[in-house]
């Protein structure tokens, strides 16, 4: 085996330095079938706000707050006051202003952020000739196949991203058309290491080691939703201890067209080029309007937190002694609704709260399905094996039409046989368009056979797993007899985003499979009996039953069929049965507010087979909050379905290490879900879909607008407007924790990466005192204040 040694010389090695620290700042991306939120500023995580929003101002040409005019509508309703301000300031200790200033400030709205040109750039202004355009559509033609996970006819061979695009340019004639001569034979000149190529491409165009990391940064964002998706690719090899370059040699196949265009326009534009490299050398410093809009950010966050107090400091619903049902839903915010009708019904349910993979991340197997799903965070490499089985079915002729189903779906979906599908097939399709127009297909969810763990899961690790859930949920006593396990799942049709409405902790699936597998698990007798060796008994006369809530229309499915034989629970079912519908009717009541064309019960259950529907449901929209504390601190107030609730009780955690997990994980995943959706409605050229009525899906893995150009990641725009508003307020998330303050601080010394989303302000947190309101507010770097009683009276109104 011949291995090849590349050497270089220190300044190509602070390029290649430079390229990988740019990468970094990019965030990943995943194919659409599993789309889970993403923090589009997990990159700018090790510096505040007002410095990122420097960096992306240069390279991106994008706010990082919203504009000027959404801070002067809230001081104009009341919603900041001027506590609220001179709280912000206090964040903000670089900025030499007053309150007054800050109000003067929210009516003189800055000019909007200028990216430094690319050489396409100014190429294009010597010529005429859109070359960004251009260079966006040949690359993403090339990705768009080299990424397919299923749509194309042939699928491309799977080769390291360099050496794919190098083969595809150099054989690929339309640059030379388009006036770009020579394109093709200087590709096939270059070397066959992407480092090499790198280099040799920085070299040729002058690029510094003080400007490379800012103008690499530059050409990533300008490939959009390619870079995050070579992103992606470099965390799941991260996860799995492997290396992965694809966004670096993404970048190089960039370089290329950049070098290229310089050395065809270099006596037009070679000074100009010179001067925006000079500028990119420059380090970033936040302007006197990035900290004015920093401050105004912090006290706009500062106002929710304060509501958050108001909330929490709201009369206590009145506790069930002993509960007829608890029902365990995912901490996502459209549970919080729907738990809170649940409880009001009367019938005696406690609820609780959990992240909604329910402690088992699995690699799943659907039934006749070969491929894996992730079901669990994008977070953790999963942990156990599953999959669907039906005993009644598992002839080979079931398994193989569900293969000729798959397959047949891909074929007419596939670019090259797609015409051809219409023109042989389409009259055959009248009859199943007029059923799709009139509603009358319903979405497929929880249609799955059981699943089954392993075989090769032995008991002593069932056993543990059992342990680990039943503790990471505080219910290690206090049974009641029927216990609920609630995944959600967004039942839609016609949605290529529809994984985006799925459980975030499922991998963006439906979280029926982890509900099933955990409710089954804790309805061993074998694995029953090993938890009474770990101190937790669960009375032989529990009852745990799986159940799947589709928000999208809030009904309730429960997996029934799961059940062991023989079990004597009907009359507490037929409770749950009463409970849940009565639930379904309120929670849908409360929503019909906030949706567009909701007017009846009806209209809302409609739209779950509605193939015209671009907004379903609002998903996370609104998202401001995080609650890690026993369910009485939030039972009976109403968090407007705005709050990640997840139920802990420290006083029964060992060692501290359920809180520990919560915050590493729980945590962090809420605050991806907040930010998506904060970046997706202050920059959505830069971190959002784009226009769902737009939209064609591309290589089975994502969405472009229109016909051409970069992927577009984040959300569309119709998951955060409703045509006339925006739906959520962008806000970074308020993390209450009801816990020592030590212990807290104990476990962020511990995890640098989560420390940094509190040091740097992307998070907000507080420790709730024993009143269960928020007590003190943590300042970055172990540092806490006082928010009663103290000098600083920064919760109090004025």
């Amino acid at each position: 085996m011949l291995t090849m040694v590349e050497r270089f010389s220190g300044p190509a090695l602070e390029i290649m330095a430079g390229a990988k620290t740019a990468a970094s700042h990019i965030p990943p991306l995943w194919a659409l079938d599993a789309t889970v939120a993403v923090n589009p500023y997990v990159g700018q995580a090790g510096e505040p706000l007002q410095m990122a929003a420097a960096r992306l101002a240069r390279v991106a040409g994008v706010r990082t707050v919203p504009e000027r005019a959404h801070f002067k509508a809230k001081l104009d309703a009341h919603d900041l006051s001027i506590g609220d301000l001179e709280a912000g300031l206090a964040e903000v200790p670089e900025l030499q202003a007053s309150v007054e200033d800050l109000i003067a400030a929210m009516s003189q709205e800055p000019a909007a952020p200028k990216t430094l040109p690319t050489i396409a750039d100014l190429a294009e202004e010597v010529s005429d000739i859109n070359w960004p355009d251009f260079v966006a559509e040949r690359i993403g033609h090339w990705a768009s196949g080299h990424y397919d996970v299923g749509q194309a006819l042939w699928p491309a061979p799977k080769t390291r991203v360099w050496l794919s695009w190098r083969s595809f340019a150099q054989r690929d004639l339309t640059p030379e058309i388009f006036g770009l001569t020579g394109f093709a034979s200087r590709v096939a000149s270059m070397s066959m290491s992407a480092r090499g190529a790198l280099t040799k491409c920085a070299e040729d165009m002058g690029i510094t080691a003080a400007a490379s990391e800012s103008y690499f940064h530059t050409l990533l964002m300008r490939l959009g939703g390619w870079a995050q998706l070579a992103s992606g690719e470099a965390f799941r090899a991260n996860l799995k201890g492997e290396g992965n370059n694809d966004i670096t040699d993404l970048l190089t196949a960039k370089l290329v067209f950049e070098a290229a265009l310089l050395a065809s326009y270099e006596d037009k534009i070679g000074e100009k080029w010179k001067e925006v490299l000079s500028a990119h050398a420059e380090p970033f410093a936040p302007s006197q309007d990035d900290l004015i809009d920093a401050a105004l950010q912090a006290a706009a966050d500062h106002a929710a937190a304060r509501k958050l107090d108001e909330t929490l400091a709201q009369p206590a619903a009145e506790k069930v002694e002993t509960p007829k049902v608890q029902a365990a839903f995912c901490i996502d915010v459209r549970s919080e609704v729907y738990r809170r009708a649940l409880e009001a019904t009367g019938n005696g349910i406690e609820t609780i709260g959990f992240a909604g993979f329910f402690g088992i991340a699995a690699s799943h197997n659907a039934f006749a399905s070969d491929v894996e799903e992730v079901r669990g965070p994008v977070l953790i490499n999963p942990g156990a094996q599953s999959a669907a089985t039906d005993p009644d079915a598992t002839d080979t002729l079931t398994r193989v039409a569900r293969r000729v189903t798959r397959a047949w779906g891909r074929f007419r979906l596939a670019a090259v046989s797609s015409f051809a599908f219409v023109e042989a097939t389409g009259p055959l399709y009248v009859g199943k368009l007029v059923r799709d127009a009139l509603g009358q297909k319903g979405p497929n969810l929880g249609k799955d056979p059981a699943p089954a763990l392993s075989d090769r899961i032995g008991t002593e690790d069932r056993v543990g797993m059992a342990g680990a859930i039943l503790s990471g949920m505080s219910l290690k006593s206090g049974f009641a007899k029927l216990i609920l396990l609630a995944g959600h799942g967004a039942g839609v049709v016609n949605n290529p985003h529809s994984s985006a409405l799925q459980c975030g902790a499922c991998g963006g699936h439906a979280g029926d499979v982890n509900a099933r597998l955990v409710a089954l698990l804790l309805n061993d007798p074998e694995v029953r009996k090993g938890l009474v060796e770990k101190g937790i008994e669960v009375p032989e006369d529990t009852l745990f039953i799986a159940g799947l809530h589709d928000t999208v229309t809030d009904e309730v499915m429960l997996f029934e069929q799961d059940l062991p034989a023989g079990h004597a629970h009907d009359a507490d079912l037929a409770n749950l049965k009463s409970a849940l519908k009565l639930a379904a009717k309120a929670t849908r009541t409360e929503r019909a507010g906030r949706l567009p064309r909701a007017e009846t019960q009806a209209s809302i259950l409609g739209r779950a087979s509605d193939w015209s529907e671009t907004r379903p449901e609002w998903g996370l929209a609104g998202c401001s909050a995080f609650i890690a504390a026993p369910r009485g601190r939030t039972a009976g107030r109403s968090l407007e379905g705005r709050s990640f609730l997840h139920s802990y009780n420290w006083q029964e955690d060992e060692g501290f290490k359920v809180l520990e997990l919560i915050l590493t994980a729980p945590v962090v995943v809420a605050s991806w879900i907040s930010l998506q959706y904060y970046g997706s409605s202050v920059a959505p050229d830069a971190f959002g879909a784009g226009n769902k009525l737009l939209h064609n899906v591309t290589g089975g893995i994502g969405v472009i607008e229109g016909n051409g150009g970069v992927l577009r990641g984040g959300l569309p725009w119709q998951s955060v407007h409703d045509g006339d508003k925006f739906m959520h307020d962008p806000l970074r998330l308020s993390v209450a924790v009801e816990a020592p303050r030590e212990a807290i601080t104990e476990i962020l010394n511990r995890h640098d990466g989560v420390a940094a989303l509190f040091d740097n302000g992307w998070l907000k947190l507080f420790a709730m005192d024993e009143e269960g309101r928020l007590g003190w507010r943590y300042k970055g770097h172990g540092q806490w204040d006082s928010l009663r009683g103290g000098p600083e009276q920064a919760i109090a109104a004025e």
